[in-house]
């Protein structure tokens, strides 16, 4: 079974058959997936990208909430003013 496969299958399984992850989405959560394993720790990938679902789920866009994240990760990383 490919990703597509499995994603289409698994949407259908949870009866979220209106949902389905195009390239961009897909894109999209696994660098979200990837920055947050590395600039945390690597269980915060799976963890970012559940809250980035549940946050989609009560009607933010992807983008917003990955933008969301990825801004938060991005202040974490950068130095506290006046170094």
């Amino acid at each position: 079974m490919n990703l597509e496969q499995w994603l289409t299958a698994l949407s259908d399984e949870l009866e979220l058959g209106d949902v389905r992850l195009d390239e961009t989405a897909v894109a999209t959560l696994l660098d979200l997936a990837r920055d947050c394993a590395h600039e945390v720790e690597r269980v915060a990938a799976p963890l970012t990208t559940y809250l980035v679902g549940v946050a989609v789920g009560r009607g933010l866009s992807l983008s917003e909430a990955a933008g969301t994240a990825t801004t938060r990760l991005l202040e974490s990383e950068a130095p506290p003013p006046g170094d």
